[in-house]
């Protein structure tokens, strides 16, 4: 008797007949960059333009972004651009605080718009996929700021005191004027002349108007100014030096 042998063949095809599956991928923010990282800071007379770069990626590369700048009360602004890399979107924005030429009607901003702004971002690819990535990154625009020192008497005796006076005023953008900065912490600082260093003599807080005095001893020959660091919506400022000529 001859045993017939049964083969059982598992599956259907082989694996030269499978079709693998084709990756589905969707585009990808990995974030935005602002003014290239530093604060945005408007004045009242001129356009502010700034870089909004936002970065990411795609299997077939990005193609377009339209991107959207939210910010305190309101602020708002937009534009698009086609993206200069596959994995670049570069827009540009302008904005300012002062009245549209020939009008007194405020153009842009007010001072409540001032503070942190969130950047939304809409990324089109080139295989028609697209991504919707709200707060893709964020900054800070604030109100311009300036300084005014003088150092007086001038020349002075070594070892009497001198009164160094000031102002602080930051841009008013709902009025297209420079105001008073009242309540804010200022470093006077000194420069020996020869120098090109700045130290810290004293902290003097701004009057109700934004003026500064104080009195300090004089030393020697050097540079006296005032320093601002900023706030949270207003810009720095540093006043240029004022030379002090201190005789024995």
């Amino acid at each position: 008797m001859v045993g017939a042998v049964a083969v059982v063949l598992v599956g259907a095809g082989t694996a030269a007949d499978a079709v693998p599956d084709t990756p589905v991928t969707t585009p990808v923010v990995s974030g935005a960059v602002v003014n290239s990282g530093h604060d945005v800071i408007v004045g009242i007379t001129r356009d502010v333009l700034f870089p909004v770069t936002v970065s990411g990626s795609d299997d077939s590369g990005l193609s377009f972004a339209d991107v959207d700048l939210k910010g305190p009360h309101g602020g708002f602004y937009t534009t698009d651009a086609f993206c200069e890399s596959a994995t670049s979107c570069t827009t540009t924005f302008t904005v300012n605080a002062h009245p549209a030429p020939g009008s007194d009607d405020p153009v842009d901003l007010a001072n409540a718009n001032a503070g942190t702004w969130s950047v939304d971002a809409l990324v089109d690819a080139v295989d028609g996929d697209s991504v919707f990535a709200p707060g893709a990154g964020s900054f800070a625009l604030k109100r311009a700021a300036r300084l005014t020192v003088d150092a007086a008497p001038e020349p002075v005796a070594k070892g009497a005191r001198i009164t160094v006076t000031g102002k602080l005023v930051r841009a008013n953008w709902d009025t297209y004027r420079y105001a008073g900065y009242a309540g804010r912490a200022v470093k006077l600082q000194f420069r020996p002349k020869g120098s090109s260093t700045y130290t810290t003599v004293a902290t003097v807080n701004t009057s109700s108007t934004g003026t500064l005095r104080t009195t300090v001893k004089a030393v020697k020959d050097g540079y006296w100014r005032w320093n601002f660091a900023g706030s949270t919506t207003t810009g720095p400022a540093k006043a240029a030096g004022d030379y002090v000529d201190v005789r024995s």
